[in-house]
This record gives C-alpha cells, sequence and structure tokens, in this order.
C-alpha cells in the first residue's frame, strides 16, 4: 500500500507518504505559505521513501474544515495528481484527524475544534473506537457560547478553538486544563493513517469529486433555501 497524503487546512501545512505501514513526513508550520511548501514536501517525502507518483495507490487530502485558502490548495493539487496519475482519492476531514491524535482509550469522546475566525469555531464530537475514530454529531460553526449542553462525558479537548474560547468550552465540558491541547493542528501523517482507512473500506473517490468542505457555505445554503 502506497498513499500519498496533504493536510494545509490551517497554520500547519504537511505532507506524507504511507508505503506498507511505514511513514515519512514533512511539517511546518508557516501561515500563508502552504502554497510554496506543499509541493516540495510532497517530493520530499516521495524522494526519502524511493516511491515515484506512477507507484502510489491512492491520494488523500485533508479536507477541512479550515482555512479556505489552504482546504483549496490541498484539494487542487490532489485533484492535479490524482487525474494526471488515475488515483482514487480518499477525503479525510480535519476535525477527525484532530481527534485520532488525542490519548484517550476506546469509547471515549473528544472534542475536537477548530479556530473559525469571526468569533466562531469548526467542532465536532468522535468517539474513539478500536480502529479509530467516529463522529457521533455533525460537523458544525458557530460561537462556542451557542453550543447546547453536552448528552455525553467529554474525555479530552483538541484543536485551536480551544484557544480561541477555551473559557466557553471547559466549562461546557468540565474538562481540566491537562486534558485539553489547545495548540493541537492537523497533521499529514494522520490523514494518511485515515486515508489508508477509507481505502481498505473502499470509501473513496474520482479525482473530481475531491472538493473542500465548507461549512460556512452549507449553512449560508441552508439559510437561503428556507427563505
Amino acid at each position: 500500500m502506497k498513499l500519498l497524503a496533504i493536510e494545509a487546512a490551517t497554520e500547519a501545512c504537511s505532507a506524507a507518504l504511507l508505503v506498507d505501514g511505514e511513514i515519512a513526513e514533512k511539517y511546518q508550520v508557516a501561515p500563508r505559505q502552504h502554497n510554496e511548501l506543499i509541493l516540495p514536501m510532497c517530493e520530499s517525502v516521495l524522494a526519502e521513501m524511493q516511491v515515484s507518483l506512477q507507484q502510489l495507490d491512492a491520494i488523500a487530502f485533508g479536507c477541512g474544515p479550515g482555512a479556505f485558502t489552504g482546504v483549496r490548495i490541498a484539494a487542487g493539487i490532489t485533484q492535479g495528481i490524482a487525474l494526471a496519475h488515475d488515483l482514487p482519492v480518499a477525503s479525510v476531514s480535519t476535525l477527525a484527524n484532530l481527534a485520532y491524535q488525542a490519548p484517550v482509550n476506546n469509547e471515549q469522546y473528544i472534542l475536537a475544534s477548530i479556530d473559525a475566525r469571526m468569533n466562531e469555531i469548526y467542532w465536532a464530537i468522535y468517539q474513539k473506537t478500536h480502529t479509530g475514530v467516529e463522529c457521533i454529531n455533525h460537523e458544525r460553526v458557530q460561537p462556542a457560547t451557542g453550543i447546547e449542553p453536552l448528552s455525553q462525558t467529554i474525555a479530552y479537548g483538541c484543536g485551536t478553538g480551544w484557544a480561541c474560547d477555551g473559557i466557553t468550552l471547559q466549562a461546557l465540558t468540565q474538562l481540566d486544563e491537562s486534558c485539553i491541547d489547545a495548540q493541537a493542528l492537523p497533521r499529514a501523517r494522520v490523514t494518511a493513517q485515515l486515508g489508508e482507512q477509507h481505502y481498505q473500506a473502499q470509501q473513496l473517490l474520482a479525482a473530481e469529486d475531491a472538493l473542500p468542505v465548507y461549512l460556512r457555505d452549507q449553512v449560508a445554503k441552508k439559510k437561503v433555501q428556507s427563505s
């Protein structure tokens, strides 16, 4: 199994190559430099593992939610490589990426969140499983103060949304600071691992269907349709 992964939805930019369980990754926190960095990162991990684009089985990308520009860059490069080399695509949520990194036990719940600017956060609740994580509510964007009381006991909080309005989220979840990582960012090595799971489950897309997830666009469309 050879899978290239791209993640650029936040201030962190990274590329990873998974080859038969082994992963090489290039990662850098570099706001507004993703367009310059991502292709050299891809070339670097391919060279490190001595794999060509023609040898890939699939490509995965962080589809969002996240910064519009970064998500568009990741989607565009993914589509280009997939079309040129006839590769299937695994579309991986950036919130799932964060939740997968959380150091929790099976069946425990994680509130993953990314700063969405404009006093809003992207967020969702994930449950740890023996193979990965499962989203148990719809990913959404809203002010943290607008989140209704949760029915789940949250074991861990991660992502920059916790830095955006950690006081509100802590009050909501009753989490101790030791169970929060407000600096966590999505990484391509996790995109690769989750992408491999999509591949094994045959949850893949054609290149032209590898599109960004813009939660704000979805909210806007719903408002227009209901008006």
